[in-house]
């Protein structure tokens, strides 16, 4: 490093960050540079460099702004302290982030018919409040009577009864992605969705109306959708209408 100091350019350069970022900082308080050049450039010394990977540290574990400037104040600040529980909280995160690793490829491998979930893997690794988020989303979108159903129909199955379900998913999904160049109505596309159907009363069982919904789930929900564009682009979208195509002549002892 120059004995003058680091620019802003080279410095948002060296720490990966825009130049925009470090006037803000500035503006703010967050991080002055050291000095001025004659021309009025800032210029930030080694100790500015060492806060500014702290405040991205801080940045990276989600701490806002106005928090990282009030703990960077505080008189009994210790850098070193503050390293160690940086460690310790990305040594948690990178812990939780393998569990989520297993968790999908388990998931993945469930879709495509060589390993069945337990409820216990579907949620391993997430964060607790993103359980119950989750959760709590399903029971929001189709009801508690039709998420504890579902719930106790999945309870009921044997565990070779799971797999020969989780097999015919994966099928299922696979059929329709190979019909992508068809017309949502015809016949072929419909003789899926009409196993796409069956499939789902392992779980639940849907009405003309609560399917066509379950179809614009897939589409405009992005965990739904980011799962079917994952198997084949424009698989969502697809699937929806195609859905809406079943859904004009649903079996009538169906609803």
């Amino acid at each position: 490093m120059d004995l003058k100091g680091l620019t802003v350019k080279e410095l948002a350069r060296l720490a990966g960050v825009s130049v925009r970022t470090l006037h803000h900082y500035d503006a703010i308080g967050l991080l002055r540079p050291d000095a001025r050049s004659g021309a009025g450039y800032r210029l930030y010394g080694r100790g500015q460099l060492l806060r500014l990977q702290q405040i991205l540290f801080f940045r990276e574990l989600e701490f806002p702004l106005a928090e990282i400037a009030r703990m960077l104040a505080e008189p009994d600040f210790d850098p070193a302290r503050a390293l160690r529980g940086h460690r310790k909280t990305l040594e948690d995160r990178i812990g939780r982030l393998h569990r989520l690793l297993d968790t999908l490829d388990k998931t993945v491998a469930h879709y495509e018919g060589e390993h069945m979930l337990t409820e216990e893997e579907m949620y391993r690794g997430f964060a607790p409040e993103k359980i119950t988020r989750m959760k709590r989303e399903a029971r929001e979108r189709w009801g508690n009577e039709l998420v504890e159903a579902s719930e106790q129909r999945v309870r009921g199955m044997t565990r070779e009864k799971w797999e020969a379900v989780g097999r015919e998913g994966a099928a299922v999904n696979a059929d329709l992605a190979a019909l992508l160049d068809r017309d949502p109505g015809d016949a072929a596309v419909q003789s899926v969705v009409a196993r796409h159907r069956a499939w789902i009363e392992h779980f639940w069982k849907p009405d003309a109306d609560s399917y066509r919904g379950l179809g614009r789930g897939y589409a405009e929900d992005p965990e739904f959708r980011a799962f079917y564009e994952n198997v084949a682009p424009g698989l969502a979208d697809f699937l929806r209408r195609a859905i809406d195509r079943y859904c004009e002549n649903f079996p009538a002892k169906e609803n």
